[in-house]
């Protein structure tokens, strides 16, 4: 794909210009007013950094249908915001304890703890008030959409990964333990996001299933890559601690196989996720991209 750095900046920006409108409160029918402290917090939470890569697996995959990037945007939209919810509470003492975010300390530490975890509780809430007042979208559409943003980031999905996640510290899990962990706490949102750009697309049932196993791929290597970068990466490349996986004693592909066998997995999810998405020929370009970039990041 020409023009990936250009494609996923563009997409960026629109998601961080949707955050800064949505993140006004200024068109919302609230009962009462907000809390400036909650606004400001969900504000320094969720602008002002981050790929937006999620929104970006969900106009590309709505792409591959011929949905102008436009209207993948309020889906979009409501994934971001759970991702950064998630990266709020991430963060937390309780949680992975990090203090550095992108590059500034995380959230708890420049409020405190209980507004940190207000302001995730909040954007949660707004993915899915955003997802229900869309405008571009049929009733029917946003509630599918509703669904499946619920499901990745639900018990069976993100939020019930991170339980096992913290379950297995100081733990030695075998390989399909961690590899659950990993599709749970990271690849359900991402499988979510494709799935979403999917139901915009009109997808049909072997093309949904098609785009999920690419998900479930696509999953894999991110969070793989991010394992092997916990490990080689400095805190400077990262903007967030490093390192914190061995530290913890946590149980990971490359604390079983070694970095050398991990590097050489990642290439081959890389590419096993490229061919599943052979039936769609070039439209499926973006999202063959996409992989590629998350087998090859450094940060």
């Amino acid at each position: 794909m020409k023009n990936f750095n250009q494609d996923l900046a563009i997409c960026a920006n629109k998601i961080e210009l949707a955050l800064e409108k949505a993140l006004k409160f200024e068109s919302l029918n609230e009962p009462f007013e907000a809390p400036q402290k909650l606004i400001n917090a969900m504000r320094y939470g969720s602008l002002d950094g981050g790929k937006r890569l999620r929104p970006f697996l969900t106009q590309k995959t709505a792409e591959i249908f011929d949905i102008d990037p436009n209207k993948s945007i309020g889906a979009g939209l409501a994934v971001e915001m759970v991702h950064c919810y998630s990266l709020i509470h991430d963060d937390l003492p309780a949680m992975d304890d990090d203090d550095l975010r992108r590059g500034k300390p995380s959230l708890h530490k420049a409020f405190d703890e209980a507004t940190a975890i207000l302001a995730g509780d909040n954007l949660l809430n707004l993915a899915f008030e955003t997802l229900a007042n869309w405008e571009g979208y049929s009733p029917l559409m946003r509630n599918r959409l509703i669904v499946e943003l619920a499901k990745g980031a639900g018990s069976g999905g993100m939020i019930g990964g991170q339980i096992f996640d913290l379950e297995g510290e100081n733990k030695t899990l075998n390989q399909d333990e961690i590899s659950t962990i990993s599709a749970m706490k990271t690849g359900a949102l991402i499988v979510a996001s494709i799935r979403m750009g999917a139901v915009i697309g009109g997808a049909d049932k072997d093309e949904l299933l098609t785009l999920s196993n690419y998900g479930k791929l696509a999953g894999q290597a991110f969070q793989l890559a991010d394992d092997i970068l916990d490990e080689t990466a400095t805190k400077e490349q990262m903007g967030k601690a490093t390192g914190k996986d061995k530290e913890k004693g946590k149980s990971t592909l490359i604390s079983l196989i070694g970095l050398k066998e991990a590097q050489n997995q990642l290439e081959k999810i890389v590419q096993q996720a490229i061919i599943s998405l052979e039936d769609f020929d070039e439209k499926a370009d973006g999202l063959r991209a996409v992989v590629k970039y998350f087998g090859e990041r450094k940060n």
